[in-house]
C-alpha cells in the first residue's frame, strides 16, 4: 500500500502555512501527488436557497472571499516552489469547506486538515469540520495542530500507535502504513490491557506487531496501566517518548444535528500538540 494522492485544506488561518508545508514534505517523501483545496466559504446551494442572485454588496463580499481563497492557493504554490517540489494541483471551489472537502475526499488517499482553532473564524467553516469529515468522508485524516509550538516535521520519525483491538484502531494503523514505513522508530501502545480478552491475552499487541513486521515495520510494544483518561494518557506518552505522530482510531456518531465523539477522540482533537492520523 502507498499513498498516491493527498488533499490539503488551504485557508487563511494562522497555522495554514505550517500545515501546507507539512503536506508538501509528506507528498514528496511518499512520492504522492498533492492537491490543495480552497473554498470561498459560500455553499453552492446559497443562490437557490435565497431564490436569486446576490446584490452588489453581497457580491463584493463574495469577491473578497474568492480573493482570500486564491491567496491561500498562491501560498501553497509558493511553498512548493521554494522546496523544489512538484507543483500541486490547485482547486478553488465556490462552496463551503464541509461540502468542498467531502466532494473531493473519495479521490484522495489522505486528507490533511488543521485542528479546529477556537480563535479563528472564517466563512463557511463549521467548528467541527475535522469531526464531520472523520465520520463521513471514508478517508483517514492527518490533523495538524494549530499551536505554534508543535513539531510538524515530515516525514515522521517516531509514530505512536494507539492499539485497543478495535475496528477503528485497525483501520487507522492500516491507513498509516505508508508513513510507518518511513519512520525510524514505531511504538505500539496498549493502555490498560485486559488479560481476559482476545487472542492476545498473554502478550497484548503481539499479533499487531507481527502484522506490521510482515509489512516491513518493526515496532516496540509498550503496555501501560493508567488511571487517567485515555486521550490524556495517549498525549502524555507521546510527549514522554518524543513522538512526532499519533495514530489512533476515531470513535463517534451523529445524533440528530449533533456530532457525538468518544471521550478519547474528543480529548485528543481538543488538546493535541502533535500531528494526529485518525480514521473511523
Amino acid at each position: 500500500m502507498s499513498y498516491q494522492t493527498m488533499l490539503v485544506h488551504a485557508d487563511q488561518s494562522p497555522s495554514a502555512a505550517a500545515r501546507m508545508e507539512l503536506a508538501i514534505r509528506l507528498a514528496h517523501a511518499c512520492r504522492a501527488h498533492l492537491t490543495g483545496l480552497a473554498c470561498t466559504g459560500v455553499s453552492r446551494y446559497a443562490e437557490l436557497e435565497n431564490m436569486g442572485p446576490p446584490g452588489p454588496l453581497i457580491e463584493a463580499e463574495l469577491q473578497r472571499w474568492r480573493e482570500q481563497a486564491q491567496a491561500s492557493l498562491a501560498t501553497l504554490a509558493a511553498l512548493a516552489r521554494d522546496r523544489a517540489s512538484s507543483a500541486p494541483t490547485l482547486l478553488l471551489l465556490e462552496d463551503d469547506a464541509e461540502d468542498g472537502l467531502m466532494q473531493h475526499a473519495p479521490f484522495n488517499d489522505l486528507l490533511i486538515l488543521g485542528q479546529t482553532d477556537p480563535h479563528y473564524h472564517a466563512p463557511g467553516v463549521i467548528r467541527d469540520l475535522p469531526q464531520y469529515l472523520l465520520l463521513h468522508s471514508g478517508r483517514p485524516l492527518l490533523l495538524v495542530p494549530y499551536g505554534s509550538g508543535a513539531d510538524c516535521s515530515a516525514p515522521f520519525h517516531h509514530p505512536l500507535l494507539a492499539w485497543d483491538g478495535s475496528r477503528q484502531a485497525t483501520r487507522a494503523i492500516s491507513d498509516a502504513l505508508p508513513l510507518l514505513k518511513l519512520a525510524n522508530t514505531v511504538t505500539l501502545l496498549i493502555l490498560n490491557p485486559d488479560p481476559q480478552q482476545g487472542r492476545e491475552a498473554q502478550e497484548p499487541g503481539v499479533d499487531m506487531a507481527l502484522y506490521l513486521a510482515r509489512h516491513g515495520v518493526r515496532v516496540n510494544v509498550m503496555r501501560e496501566h493508567t488511571t487517567v483518561d485515555t486521550g490524556s494518557a495517549l498525549l502524555c506518552v507521546a510527549a514522554e517518548l518524543h513522538c512526532d505522530l499519533l495514530v489512533m482510531g476515531g470513535y463517534g456518531h451523529r445524533r440528530a444535528r449533533e456530532i457525538v465523539l468518544g471521550g478519547a477522540t474528543r480529548t485528543v482533537l481538543a488538546d493535541m500538540n502533535l500531528p494526529v492520523l485518525i480514521a473511523h
